[in-house]
């Protein structure tokens, strides 16, 4: 290769780069990008909280087992007795039935906690106090080892609410002395007030955040 060739590769090149700086200047002289004062997508701490209030504020849901009383006048009986055969293998429900592995369930509803004096409770049973009324048998057929520590039942419960009602009246009428059954409109109102007031503090907290 001669000295020319070498010359002409070496001019080449040379204009080559002048070319590519020349274009660049031109382009910034016609185009003047603004720069934007927020990202089109604001990923901010500020958004990340909001978002963060936003999952606190949703609902909680709701703790322990749906209210039964506005359910019980209008309970279907035969389906009570039809759920009742779950607890049937433990429990006798007839008058001077018999003690099974749990005691004889004839008259429970308005009875004492430990209503048979010829049965051997748990400790958390013998010494609850207070008497099965329908909500207390609503907490307890919800889940028993939750409303009674250390109950000898071990029975998983019973977690739709048309159940435990249907149930629970049911085994209303296995009594000497049947507890009269809660007006429903007044039980609705009732469990109703009990809801939102539930709920006040849970959006008094929310709006505190």
């Amino acid at each position: 290769m001669n000295t020319m060739e070498i010359n002409k590769i070496v001019a080449g090149v040379i204009c080559a780069v002048l070319l590519v700086v020349v274009v660049g200047k031109i382009g910034g002289a016609l185009v003047h990008p603004d720069e934007l004062e927020a990202p089109v997508y604001p990923f901010s701490e500020d958004l990340m909280a909001g978002a963060s209030a936003t999952t606190a504020a949703a609902p909680a849901a709701p703790a322990g087992p749906e209210p039964i009383l506005a359910m019980l006048a209008s309970a279907d009986l035969a389906e009570g007795e039809k759920v009742f055969k779950k607890c049937a293998s433990c429990h006798d429900v007839e008058k001077g039935g018999p003690n099974k592995t749990g005691p004889n369930l004839y008259g429970i509803v308005g009875a004492a906690f430990a209503h048979k004096s010829d049965f051997s409770y748990s400790d958390g049973m013998a010494n609850h106090g207070s008497n099965w009324g329908f909500e207390e048998l609503n907490e307890f057929l919800y889940k028993p080892r939750d409303y009674i520590d250390g109950t000898k039942m071990s029975f998983g419960g019973l977690k739709k609410a048309s159940d435990r009602a249907a149930v629970i009246a049911w085994l209303n009428t296995k009594s000497d002395n049947p507890l009269p059954l809660p007006d429903p409109a007044e039980a609705a109102a009732t469990e109703q007030g009990a809801a939102e007031e539930a709920a006040a503090p849970a959006e008094g907290e929310a709006a505190a955040q």
